[in-house]
């Protein structure tokens, strides 16, 4: 059996378009899945960026600003949402989640119906300010068929986005010449977070996939530099930093971090190549002037949200808090779904970290001391970014992080550590396949498990019955049709990852002399000057 999964991941590997075509195959399955099985309404502010995709799809770019009460981390403060005209039920999205967020007993059976009025009205999102493009791509199912129906294709949507933005990241660990341990760099980057997110209406699906695309692009481009690779690499790199620097203002951040990274990682070879690629001007351009885009449009539409912050929260006690949260984070970036009141088993939190902490050994023991510190840096940004930026913000916003924020960067951490270890770590002296496949085997497990509990909390809460029978509450296609679905689509990408290494490229042998060609050493002086 394990022979036959290795032939089939060999051939995969072996055609480029094949592999693309199979891993966004697999994404979609992953995706759906996520998508039908969460509640409408059961994700993070999911009616809000709801409400914002229908409106853009609408030509609302903009719309009246309404300042809305609201508390944030228990302090009180008015929320400046956006007003937008849509039909009357787009309303009641903000509470169909409210009988079961947060009471993680209930099942989700309690959500009220969806209305069916179509009489346009007001409907406020927190949304409203934020870039478009993302929203222009999600939202025009909502044209086309309206009600809940409508809003699941939403989700589809943009499932089907991040599908095509993390088969293209597949793709470019394939073309490793160790591309096994690369590939399971990647898949431990793609946590059952990234994947719920990615099947959501939320920005921050896109944007997690972009820093996987992005990670993909430039490490391979720096580290292991191939002149026949380049133009597909800068390609890929462009395509994941428009979408990440068009999500959100700290888009630019992560991007900027992850080239940087890559940038220290680099060979001496590798910059002189790139630079004087005309391609890499090309897209060095297109990435500036969606810069100015991106920045432009944030400073045309600022926040004036107002928090009421009580005096002892400094910034030095934002600092602090934001240090004691810091596992919490690490676990909503692992997994924590629903309005992070849905934590993913004990196996999830305890296997996913194993695996990325097996790479970081391997990268640590066998890399040398650059690679090591930069490492090193990856991970002491997981603790000191967010306690950084909710002291700088604590007096605006007060304590709003989340772990999902930091994960377009973080996604670098396992794939720069695979990345080393294919580089340095002896070929020999360890069965690397089958070490290989253990770890995907084990992703997988966490990752099936995670999805798994999910839907347990959903269709029967957390005290409910272990085998989810009955099912007070249940997705479109029953449950056990997902969960199906959603182990499929996790073995399939464990299965790319047993392939075998690529064969490095031949020597090139000097051509041999033609007839009555003489060679210049061979007569063991300097060819005569034309002027004699």
């Amino acid at each position: 059996m394990t022979k036959t999964f290795k032939r089939i991941a060999d051939r995969l590997v072996n055609s480029p378009r094949r592999l693309w075509g199979i891993s966004f195959l697999l994404f979609v399955l992953l995706g759906s899945a996520w998508s039908v099985s969460t509640p409408m309404g059961g994700s993070p502010d999911e009616y809000a960026h709801l409400v914002r995709a229908a409106a853009v799809a609408r030509g609302q770019l903009n719309g009246t600003e309404v300042m809305v009460k609201h508390q944030v981390a228990g302090m009180d403060g008015r929320f400046a949402e956006t007003g937008v005209q849509l039909p009357e039920w787009y309303r009641e999205l903000s509470t169909r989640h409210t009988c079961y967020a947060f009471q993680q007993w209930q099942s989700a059976d309690c959500a009220p119906a969806l209305g069916s009025s179509e009489k346009i009205v007001e409907v406020t999102t927190a949304a409203g300010r934020y870039n478009p493009l993302y929203y222009t791509l999600v939202g025009w199912p909502s044209r086309i068929v309206s009600g809940e129906p409508g809003l699941y294709l939403m989700r589809l949507a943009s499932a089907v986005f991040c599908a095509a933005l993390l088969a293209s990241a597949v793709v470019a660990a394939a073309e490793w010449r160790r591309r096994g341990i690369v590939i399971a760099g990647l898949l431990a980057a793609l946590t059952p977070t990234t994947l719920y997110m990615g099947g959501v209406v939320n920005p921050s699906g896109p944007e997690i996939a972009a820093g996987v695309l992005v990670w993909s692009a430039a490490l391979p481009m720096f580290m292991a530099p191939d002149r026949a690779l380049l133009n597909r690499r800068l390609l890929r790199l462009a395509v994941g930093g428009l979408v990440l620097i068009n999500i959100r203002p700290l888009g630019l951040v992560w991007f900027a971090g992850a080239v940087a990274c890559a940038l220290l990682l680099t060979q001496r070879s590798a910059i002189r190549m790139v630079v004087r690629t005309r391609a890499t001007w090309v897209c060095a351009a297109v990435l500036a002037a969606s810069t100015g885009v991106a920045m432009a449009w944030s400073m045309a539409h600022p926040d004036n949200s107002v928090i009421e912050i009580p005096d002892w929260f400094t910034p030095l006690n934002a600092a602090r808090l934001t240090f004691d949260h810091s596992l919490i984070f690490i676990h909503q970036m692992i997994g924590d779904f629903g309005w992070l009141d849905t934590p993913a088993p004990a196996i999830t939190w305890l296997l996913w970290p194993a695996a990325i902490i097996l790479l970081i050994l391997l990268a640590l023991c066998f890399g040398r001391p650059r690679q090591a510190l930069v490492v090193i840096a990856i991970m002491v940004a997981l603790i000191a970014v967010p306690v950084a930026a909710q002291s700088i913000q604590a007096s605006k916003l007060g304590m709003v992080w989340q772990g999902r924020y930091l994960l377009p960067f973080m996604v670098g951490l396992p794939m720069t550590a695979a990345a080393v270890a294919a580089l340095r770590v002896p070929s020999g002296g360890l069965p690397w396949r089958r070490l290989i496949g253990w770890m995907a085997l084990t992703l997988t497990v966490a990752n099936v498990s995670a999805f798994l509990w999910t839907l347990r909390r959903n269709a029967v809460g957390d005290g409910g019955s272990f085998f989810i029978h009955p099912a007070h509450w249940s997705p479109p296609g029953t449950w056990l049709l997902w969960l199906l679905v959603y182990g499929i689509g996790a073995t399939g990408l464990a299965v790319i990852a047993l392939a075998g290494d690529r064969a490095p490229a031949p020597p090139v042998t000097p051509r041999p002399p033609a007839d009555g060609e003489r060679s210049v050493r061979s007569v063991g002086h300097r060819p005569m000057s034309p002027v004699g």
